[in-house]
């Protein structure tokens, strides 16, 4: 009898496996892949602090400047506009401990970025700079449960400008939204070993697991996974890059070195403080 208590032990161990690779589900073939893959990509702009804070018009100027495309991050404020800035507070970005979520655009302009002239800008205001320019990697930041009405006035806003672009986040249900109500738009998925990095504390242990493994990606179907460079090599990575042909974009890339070997496995990158061209930044 003990054969049959080994098999049934391999039979619900082959059934996980199976539902962990339908987890791990993306989207190929995209078109715009053709575009998107001749750029590298500044990481919340070419920033050069102190003088060029990131998120910055100037940083997204000498992206521009020097054909670079940008990432750059979105949060929705409470007037419906929409601010380009990593941190949901300005703590650490222009020395005010007030969510930005909490703010008018109006608001907004009276705060400096990081001991700058710099002002924190709308995305409208970045969007227009790169109207027939270089590409743009938008990452959407869902706070207090937004993630549906984030997703809606980003892309409402990007409609509005001649701009080639793909949208990412960390929550997988601002991509679920694009899923099922912008399918054309390219989207991916942002994701870490969060557990390694022992980030994103305000999630339980399981929910850190499960979004740092993609366990969520059947919801999304990613044409993208965006993960942190040093933890690219995790299974749920290889298998996705495997078994379902997705695109791998590298975060956050620091020198040639690294650029070359994300880059020698097909993987997009997202650089910053370094010229990727191989001058001093």
């Amino acid at each position: 009898m003990w054969y049959l208590y080994i098999a049934l032990i391999l039979l619900i161990l082959l059934v996980l496996f199976e539902l962990y690779l339908l987890s791990l589900r993306c989207r190929h073939g995209h078109p715009d892949w053709k575009y998107l893959r001749l750029w590298r990509y500044a990481h919340r702009g070419y920033h050069d602090k102190p003088a060029i804070p990131e998120n910055s018009m100037a940083a997204f100027r000498r992206a521009v400047e020097n054909r670079f495309g940008a990432e750059l991050d979105v949060h929705l404020m409470k007037d419906g506009n929409l601010a380009v800035i990593h941190d949901s507070s300005l703590k650490r970005t222009a020395g005010v401990d007030v969510a930005v979520e909490d703010l008018t655009a109006e608001e907004l302009k009276q705060y400096r970025l990081e001991g700058t002239d710099e002002q924190i800008p709308l995305l409208e205001e970045v969007l227009a700079l790169f109207e027939d320019q270089t590409p743009l990697v938008v990452e959407l930041k869902a706070e207090r449960g937004n993630y549906n009405e984030l997703a809606a006035a980003t892309v409402a806003m990007l409609d509005k400008y001649r701009v080639r672009y793909c949208i990412e986040s960390f929550d997988y249900r601002c991509l679920r939204w694009l899923r099922k109500h912008r399918p054309e738009i390219v989207r991916g998925q942002l994701s870490e070993q969060f557990l390694r990095h022992n980030d994103a504390k305000y999630l339980s242990a399981i929910a850190r697991f499960i979004l740092g493994n993609m366990l969520m990606n059947f919801q999304a179907v990613p044409d993208f996974v965006a993960y942190r460079f040093s933890d690219r090599k995790c299974l749920s990575v290889r298998l996705c890059r495997r078994l379902y042909k997705v695109q791998e974009v590298n975060w956050t890339i620091t020198n040639t070195a690294q650029m070359t070997e994300a880059e020698k496995d097909g993987n997009l990158v997202i650089f910053e403080r370094f010229d990727p061209r191989g001058e001093k930044a």
